[in-house]
């Protein structure tokens, strides 16, 4: 697809393609970390990211209560190589100025062991704090050098605008919105947000871009998913998927066999987004790492947009 990004991208996602989410690190509750997975398969994960050339990493003080931040500050004392850091700041209600604010970045900086993040970015747009005073002291973190860039997480288009204007008054760039984009969630697209991002220079970091696994032929309506994903991903929606599924599976195999799950990823890079699909196995790096260096045609991302707005429609979402 053309670019059509009116400003350049911010710096810190110079060459970056595409990322890791770090979400299930440590992650106990929603993902079960310590049954099916440990820090030694997410470690395996790391170093095969690094080792292929992907640096960019997400995380957030909220990620496994801490301890997302923790191993991936320890993965990168072992590395050689420049990592891009990621984190974010979540606005609890007992957060109410830029000073809670930067308690929070020193406890990451803490946690990672690093004396500055690449990129910083407010989790949530939640009051009771408006969105020109968290950026205050965002900019003031950017001045004190405590981190290299500023980001939002979740805001919508109005406040995406108001963040960059806020932070435009103080000489400094919004470089990013983090949201979610995938083939089942294509909101950002419809309500103008996405392209309104492109046009002023805001990079979109796309999480879950695989919808929590339900792009990746792995689950079914005879195979559903458990935990939290199982109220929405359920045997119904499970079967109005499925053709998209198909498709993804039918273009992969018209790229020498990539994946459906390599399709979706590839899908949200060609919509000019930087995705962050999770990664807590060595097989699942694997996996994204096939998404990269190769891209869709135009028709095949059209056939998988209709393929996407039907489903949509029959879901109701």
């Amino acid at each position: 697809m053309e670019n059509s990004d009116k400003t350049a991208r911010h710096p810190v996602f110079a060459g970056v393609e595409m990322g890791i989410g770090t979400w299930a690190w440590g992650d106990r509750y929603f993902w079960g970390y310590g049954q099916n997975y440990n820090q030694s398969d997410i470690q395996d994960a790391f170093s095969c990211a690094v080792n292929n050339g992907i640096t960019f990493f997400d995380t957030a003080e909220v990620y496994g209560i801490g301890q997302s931040e923790t191993m991936l500050g320890q993965f990168c004392k072992q590395v050689d190589v420049p990592i891009q850091v990621a984190s974010k700041c979540f606005p609890f209600p007992w957060r109410l100025n830029r000073r809670a604010l930067h308690r929070a970045l020193k406890g990451s900086l803490k946690r990672l062991g690093m004396d500055k993040l690449d990129l910083y970015q407010m989790h949530f747009p939640y009051p009771p704090v408006n969105i020109r005073t968290w950026m205050s002291g965002m900019a003031e973190a950017v001045h004190a050098g405590w981190i290299g860039a500023v980001g939002v997480s979740n805001y919508n288009r109005a406040q995406t605008q108001l963040a960059y204007d806020a932070l435009a008054a103080e000489g400094i760039p919004l470089a990013s919105n983090q949201m979610e984009y995938h083939l089942l969630n294509r909101k950002i697209e419809k309500d103008g947000l996405l392209q309104h991002c492109l046009d002023l220079g805001v990079t979109v970091i796309a999480y879950s871009p695989l919808a929590s696994g339900m792009l990746t032929g792995k689950y079914s309506a005879q195979n559903l998913p458990g935990g939290f994903r199982s109220g929405r991903y359920n045997h119904r929606s499970l079967s109005i998927i499925k053709p998209l599924v198909d498709l993804l599976v039918k273009i992969g195999a018209d790229h020498a066999g990539k994946s459906a799950a390599q399709v979706a990823i590839n899908w949200t890079i060609c919509k000019e987004t930087v995705p962050i699909p999770g990664g807590k196995s060595l097989q699942q790096v694997e996996q994204n790492i096939g998404a990269l260096g190769w891209r869709l045609t135009d028709e095949e991302v059209d056939r998988l947009d209709q393929a996407s707005d039907r489903v949509l429609k029959t879901l109701g979402w």
